[in-house]
């Protein structure tokens, strides 16, 4: 069985904590936390602690802060013998100073309210030596069906790509409620457009799912769709997404 120290009480904490319960590959040992009141949250639960030198003995530190707190944290662990990896889809292994240090990057957007079901979840692992990605991948294998090595780069670009893929589109899905809301009209109504896009690109290739008028070229409607928008900002991505749009399909003929 894997020891394990949680170092963080957000969401992706929380998120984790709830997953590795689940399984009995992996014990959280502890959970450690500086925000004395997210901590308590833990309390009953698990051994919690709040000051450095109360952390426990691990085989894994599993770092769920923010990216700013990696190196200031993982400084603090770096006479631990265990691995030591952080969350982030974007911070480089390199910024955690232990030289047993990993990542363990469960490529999923959480919500605190909102519960995920980490089988299908892809989880990315790097370490510093083949001992290390072993370890992480028995972590990650506790709960995830799916479980790759990939570097620092390749994960740098895989977070960038869900960058497009669900922070963008969650933004352009607020666009269109407030588009809604100014015609009296709920975002409901829009839902089974929104799943039907999603569902979409699980069969064909985004290439292939694309409609619009964008894609057809029709400039007509466009123009009338821009002279509905009177927000400034919605006005010039609606511009941007569809030359972007309509180079893409060009290129292709």
């Amino acid at each position: 069985m894997l020891s394990v120290v949680l170092i963080g009480t957000g969401n992706v904490a929380h998120h984790l904590f709830r997953a590795f319960q689940t399984t009995d590959v992996v014990e959280i040992v502890q959970v450690f936390g500086r925000d004395e009141g997210s901590l308590n949250s833990f309390l009953g639960e698990v051994e919690i602690a709040s000051d450095f030198d109360a952390i426990k003995d691990a085989d894994v530190y599993l770092l769920a802060v923010s990216d700013k707190a990696i190196g200031t944290i993982s400084e603090k662990l770096k006479y631990k013998t265990g691995l030591v990896a952080h969350t982030s889809g974007a911070t480089d292994m390199n910024l955690i100073l232990s030289q047993n240090r990993g990542v363990f990057y469960p490529l999923q957007t959480f919500s605190k309210d909102r519960n995920v079901d980490f089988v299908g979840i892809p989880i990315c692992v790097e370490a510093e030596n083949r001992e290390g990605v072993e370890i992480l991948e028995k972590l990650g294998q506790a709960i995830s069906n799916q479980v790759f090595e990939i570097d620092s780069h390749q994960r740098k670009k895989l977070h960038l790509a869900a960058v497009f893929v669900n922070n963008f589109t969650n933004h352009l899905y607020q666009i269109g409620a407030e588009i809604c809301k100014e015609e009296g009209l709920p975002f409901d109504i829009l839902k089974p457009l929104v799943l039907e896009t999603a569902q979409k690109v699980m069969d064909l290739s985004p290439l292939e799912a694309q409609t619009g008028p964008a894609k057809r070229g029709d400039n007509e409607s466009i123009k009338a769709h821009l002279e509905l928008l009177k927000d400034k900002n919605q006005t010039e991505l609606y511009a941007l997404l569809s030359k972007a749009i309509k180079k893409t399909y060009e290129e292709k003929l």
